[in-house]
C-alpha cells in the first residue's frame, strides 16, 4: 500500500513525486495487456515532451487532442504537462463542425489526431479544418507513434500553482486545461481549468472511496472527458493503477475487466446497466474483488443501486454529481447508508458551498428545492467565450449548474431534474426525473427517458420513451397508467404517451440526448 501524495503543486510535479514514490508499480494497463509502470509512465512522457518542444509546442500554447482512450494518450497528456501547454482534450464524438470551432476559438496550435478509427477518418478531417486555419499544425498519431525526443534537450520545468494541493482550498495556478462541452442547439462551451481545479475533482474521489494502490480503477469512458483528468489525478494521488479500453463495449470490455479483477468500476447508469445484463447472463460472478460502482454524469434511478450492490456486489453504487464547469461537487462515501446511496449524489465535497435558488429568483435554505447554484476549489476561472460568463455565473460569482435539486442539512445533494427538464403541463410543474425513477422500477422496463412534447391543449405533455426488458411485452399506454397510479403518482404527471425504443440515444459518459427524442417524437 502507498501513502496519499497530497504537497504537489502542478500535474507534472504529482507524476514525478508518484514515481519516485512507486516506481515500479502498475500505473495503467489496456484491454491487449500492455502496461506502464509509474516510473515508464514518466519516462515516456518526459519523451514525448521533448518530441513536442522539437515541433515548437512550449509553455502557454494550445494543443488540442482528439485520441481515443490509449495509454498513449496518457502519455500525451503527462507530456504537455511538462511542457506547461494548455491541453484541449476533445471528445471522439466531436465532428468538422465542432472540432473546427474549438480550435479556432481555443487558438490552438497543434491539432493531435488518429487516423482512422471506427470508421471516421480523423486525419482527413484535421487537414480540411487545417486548410481554414493558417497556421494549425497537424499530428496524426497511431498506437505508439507519438513524436519523441531526447529529454535532456528540455528546459526548465514551468511553475505550478502558488502554493502546494490543499484539499477544500483554491490555490492560484495558471490555466493549463480547455474542456468544452457538447452543445444541443449551440456551439460548444469552452471551460478553463488548472491543474489544481481538475485535482480537486480527482482528490475528492481518493477521500471518498479511500482509495489504495491495492485497487484497480476500470477507466472505461473517453479519457478525454474532464473525468479523464480527474481519475489520472486520482491514481497519482493514491497510486491506483487504471485498467483503459480504447471503446466501451460491453461484450469485449466486461471481459477485460474481469481479467484484471477490478476493485473500482465505473462509471454511470448506462455502464451499471450493461454489467447487470452480463451478470444476469454468466454462470460466475463478474466483479467478485469489486468494492463499488461509480456513478455519475446522468441520472441514477435509486432502484438501481440496490440491483447493484445484490446482483454486482461491494457497497453498491457510489454515485457524484458535477459538471464539466464544476466536476466532483458532491460524492457518496463508503460509510454511508444504502439509503443514502440509492437517493443522493453523496454529501458537498471539501470546501464546496451551494446557494438554492427557486425558479422564481428566491434563495432557499437546507432542504428545499432550487436550482443549485455553486462554489468551490474545483470551479472553473470562466469561460473561453467570455460573454457566456454573464450568464454563466451570478452577481455572486456562483456557478449556475441549471441543475434542479435538494440540499440537505447534513450536505447531501439530490438532484431532481433539469430547469430545462421541467415539462410545464396546464401551468403545473413535472419532474421529468421523479416520473423516470418509478417507471424505472417496473419490471417490464429496462431503461425510460420521460419528455416533455408540446401539446395544442396543455402546452406540454409527457411521454415516456422505453427500452423493454428483455423477455417481456412492451408496456401499453394503459400499463403505464396503472403502473404509476399504483405507484403513487398524481394523475397530472402520468406520461400521456408512450414510444418504445431498441435503446436510448446516450453521449460517451451515459447521459440521455432527450434533444434527439424531442426531435424524433415531436412530430
Amino acid at each position: 500500500m502507498s501513502a496519499w501524495i497530497g504537497d504537489w503543486t502542478s500535474l507534472w510535479d504529482l507524476i514525478e513525486r508518484r514515481a519516485a514514490a512507486t516506481p515500479d508499480a502498475r500505473f495503467a494497463v489496456d484491454e491487449h495487456g500492455h502496461s506502464l509502470t509509474f516510473a515508464e509512465y514518466r519516462d515516456a512522457a518526459l519523451r514525448t515532451a521533448a518530441g513536442f518542444a522539437a515541433l515548437g509546442v512550449g509553455e502557454g500554447d494550445v494543443v488540442s487532442w482528439q485520441l481515443p482512450t490509449w495509454l498513449d494518450s496518457m502519455v500525451l497528456v503527462g507530456a504537455l504537462s511538462r511542457l506547461g501547454a494548455i491541453q484541449n482534450p476533445i471528445l471522439p464524438i466531436y465532428r468538422d463542425r465542432e472540432v473546427g470551432f474549438v480550435v479556432r476559438q481555443a487558438g490552438s496550435k497543434v491539432l493531435v489526431v488518429t487516423g482512422e478509427w471506427r470508421g471516421f477518418d480523423y486525419s482527413a478531417m484535421a487537414r480540411s479544418i487545417a486548410a481554414d486555419n493558417p497556421g494549425l499544425e497537424v499530428v496524426v498519431v497511431e498506437r505508439g507513434t507519438l513524436p519523441v525526443g531526447d529529454p535532456a534537450t528540455l528546459g526548465p520545468v514551468p511553475s505550478g500553482a502558488s502554493g502546494p494541493f490543499t484539499p477544500g482550498v483554491r490555490t492560484d495556478a495558471p490555466l493549463r486545461w480547455l474542456f468544452y462541452t457538447s452543445g444541443t442547439t449551440a456551439d460548444p462551451k469552452g471551460a478553463k481549468h488548472t491543474d489544481i481545479t481538475v485535482g480537486h475533482s480527482g482528490y475528492a474521489m481518493v477521500d471518498a472511496f479511500q482509495l489504495t494502490a491495492d485497487d484497480r480503477n476500470a477507466l472505461v469512458f473517453p479519457f478525454t472527458h474532464i473525468g479523464g483528468a480527474g481519475w489520472l489525478v486520482a491514481g497519482l494521488i493514491a497510486g491506483t493503477p487504471h485498467v483503459i479500453v480504447e471503446g466501451f463495449v460491453p461484450a469485449t470490455t466486461i471481459p477485460v475487466l474481469e481479467r484484471e479483477r477490478v476493485t473500482v468500476a465505473g462509471a454511470g447508469t448506462v455502464f451499471h446497466l450493461a454489467y447487470l445484463d452480463a451478470q444476469r447472463h454468466a454462470d460466475h460472478p463478474l466483479f467478485p474483488d469489486a468494492r463499488l460502482f461509480v456513478g455519475g454524469g446522468a441520472a441514477k434511478p435509486p432502484a438501481l443501486h440496490y440491483e447493484v450492490k445484490a446482483e454486482l456486489g461491494g457497497q453498491g453504487i457510489l454515485s457524484g454529481y458535477g459538471l464539466t464547469e464544476c466536476p466532483i461537487l458532491s460524492m457518496s462515501r463508503l460509510t454511508d447508508t444504502d439509503e443514502q446511496l440509492a437517493n443522493t449524489e453523496g454529501p458537498l465535497t471539501a470546501g464546496v458551498t451551494v446557494k438554492v435558488v427557486t425558479i422564481d429568483g428566491e434563495v432557499v435554505g437546507r432542504g428545499q428545492e432550487g436550482e443549485i447554484r455553486v462554489k468551490g476549489p474545483q470551479l472553473c476561472l470562466g469561460y473561453t467565450d467570455p460573454e457566456l460568463d454573464t450568464h454563466g455565473f451570478d452577481e455572486e460569482g456562483y456557478f449556475r449548474t441549471g441543475d434542479l435539486g435538494i440540499v440537505d442539512a447534513d450536505g447531501y445533494v439530490t438532484i431532481t431534474g433539469r430547469l430545462k427538464d421541467v415539462i410545464i403541463r396546464k401551468g403545473e410543474n413535472i419532474s421529468a426525473k421523479e416520473v423516470e425513477d418509478l417507471l424505472f422500477t417496473h419490471p417490464a422496463i429496462a431503461d425510460v427517458a420521460v419528455i416533455g412534447l408540446p401539446d395544442p391543449a396543455s402546452g406540454e405533455r409527457a411521454c415516456a420513451v422505453i427500452v423493454v426488458e428483455e423477455g417481456h411485452d412492451p408496456p401499453t399506454l394503459e400499463d403505464v397508467f396503472a403502473f404509476c397510479s399504483e405507484g403513487g403518482l398524481m394523475t397530472m404527471k402520468i406520461p400521456e404517451q408512450v414510444e418504445i425504443l431498441p435503446a436510448l440515444p446516450r453521449n460517451p459518459t451515459g447521459k440521455v440526448l432527450k434533444h434527439e427524442l424531442r426531435k424524433q417524437f415531436a412530430e
